[in-house]
Parts: structure tokens; sequence; C-alpha cells
């Protein structure tokens, strides 16, 4: 299984980005799909997640508004839209697939990570 993430950079502040995460070995309809960040000196922080298999979205309450998860199955990829982006969203962003728990916010809960890609906001 592998899971990888594209789309970060640098942007200013009020900027747009959007994330991609393309799974491989793993169909995402197969379990929830999240975004985690880490920040340096923060631990992980659950952003959103996919719920399976409705595809319902939750996102964090500090980009609810501002952040979108979706989800292109056939392609079975992970994206996550950012706007307005804030100093305070600057991290890695990590995409989360295969759920081994119940709690698809808890990064403890999933089973494949990607590496990340980096977002700066500044």
């Amino acid at each position: 299984v592998q899971l990888v993430e594209s789309g970060g950079g640098s942007v200013q502040p009020g900027g747009s980005l959007t994330l991609a995460c393309a799974v491989s070995g793993f169909p995402i309809d197969r379990s929830c799909v999240g975004w985690f960040r880490q920040s340096a000196g923060k631990e992980r922080e659950w952003i959103a997640s996919i719920y399976r298999p409705g595809g319902n979205t939750f996102a964090a309450d500090s980009v609810k508004g501002r952040f979108a998860i979706s989800r292109d199955l056939p392609e079975n990829t992970l994206y996550l839209e950012m706007n307005n982006l804030k100093p305070e969203d600057t991290g890695m962003y990590i995409c989360a697939a295969g759920l081994v728990g119940y709690n698809c916010q808890a990064s403890a809960d999933f089973r494949y990570w990607g590496q990340g890609t980096q977002v700066t906001v500044s």
C-alpha cells in the first residue's frame, strides 16, 4: 500500500491550495480516509475525514468552512481543498487510510500513511 501526497507549497495568507493523495494497493472506499497535519512542536492534528460507506465528510473546527475533503473513487485519490489559508495552517499535511480502530479522527486508528506534503503560509 502506498500513499503519495502532492500539491503543497508556499502561499500568502488568504491564498488557496489543493492537496492530493494518490493511493495504490488499497481501495479508499473500503474505509474511512483522512488528512492530518503535523506542525513544528505540536502533536499530529486531525484535519478532516471522509466516512464510509456514505462518504459523509467531517472537518476540525479550526478549518471548518475553509477546507473541504473529497475523494475520486475511480482515481483512488483523496483531496483537500484549502481556502483562506492562515499562518497557523502551516505544517506537513499527511493523508491516512485503512482504519484499524473505530475513530476516524484518531491518528492511532489508521494503518496506512503517506510521507506528507509541506504547506507554508506566510
